[in-house]
């Protein structure tokens, strides 16, 4: 028998205006207001509950996250918090199912600042 792992590492930068603490509209996401909108709707959110479909019927709803290693900023996951409470959910709910699935949680941590570690000096 052979394993895969697969790792999905997502982030989104701090988009915040510094001087008003609100991300402005960008224009190029659209049709969603900013980028953090769009990403969660295509990506995050269809991911925490992806249908199985058997032809035009859904078969069944998945939680992929439950099925493979994974780390979210901390930046994106206090955006998440307050603009997409159900996807974070969904989340946190994938990593307590995976516990029941591999004797462990699949979420793990990341350095807040996000440098690539292994590219990091020991100094």
């Amino acid at each position: 028998m052979r394993e895969v792992c697969i790792h999905g590492h997502f982030y989104q930068p701090t988009r915040e205006n510094p001087w008003t603490g609100v991300i402005d509209a960008q224009p190029s996401a659209a049709p969603f207001r900013d980028w953090n909108e769009r990403i969660a709707a295509e990506c995050y959110a269809p991911n925490a509950a992806a249908r199985l479909l058997d032809g035009e019927k859904t078969r069944s709803v998945r939680n992929n996250y439950s099925g493979l290693s994974f780390d979210f900023g901390p930046t994106l996951l206090t955006w998440m918090e307050e603009h997409q409470p159900v996807v974070l959910d969904g989340i946190r709910r994938a990593d307590r199912d995976s516990i029941a699935r591999f004797g462990h949680g699949s979420a793990m941590a990341q350095p807040y600042h996000h440098p690539i570690l292994p590219l990091c000096d020991a100094a």
